[in-house]
């Protein structure tokens, strides 16, 4: 009834038909924050001496949770996400970002599982998100100090 040609071509598109690009065969973990910078982004180094920019971007979890049985809102609780960015250009543009920019950002993200011979209080004996940087848009920018308290 049908050819075997005809029936392998349908058997490729099945597989996919959802896009045009080629398969890949890496997984991927990424996150994406909306919130505000908590501080100025902070250079530093590993221990190899390569540099990079460390930021810290803190988020609310919306909508807020129900009411207290007496009606009252309870305060929404501000998460802080630590993202690390080892791209140089990119570090470039981090370095001149400023505390409270409300900010868009996308980040891989790997958990590390302690290591067996750490000390436990240590960040290595513990188990760690580490957010490393790929993209990010400031979608408002915040306020200069001199700004502030000086009307026109």
């Amino acid at each position: 009834m049908f050819s075997l040609s005809s029936r392998v071509t349908a058997g490729r598109a099945s597989l996919r038909a959802f896009s045009t690009t080629r398969a890949r065969n890496a997984d991927l973990a990424k996150l994406i924050l909306i919130g505000r910078l908590g501080k100025d982004p902070e250079v530093r180094t590993t221990r190899s001496d390569k540099e990079y920019v460390s930021y810290t971007v803190g988020t609310n979890n919306y909508p807020p949770p129900p009411p207290n049985a007496d009606g009252s809102w309870p305060k929404t609780k501000t998460t802080w996400h630590t993202v690390l960015s080892f791209n140089p250009s990119a570090n470039n543009y981090l370095r001149n970002l400023q505390k409270g920019s409300h900010v868009y950002v996308e980040a891989n993200f790997e958990i590390r599982e302690p290591e067996p011979d750490a000390d436990p209080d240590s960040t290595r004996g513990q188990r760690q998100i580490l957010l490393r940087h790929e993209h990010i848009r400031v979608l408002k920018t915040a306020k200069r100090d001199s700004e502030e308290g000086h009307e026109e």
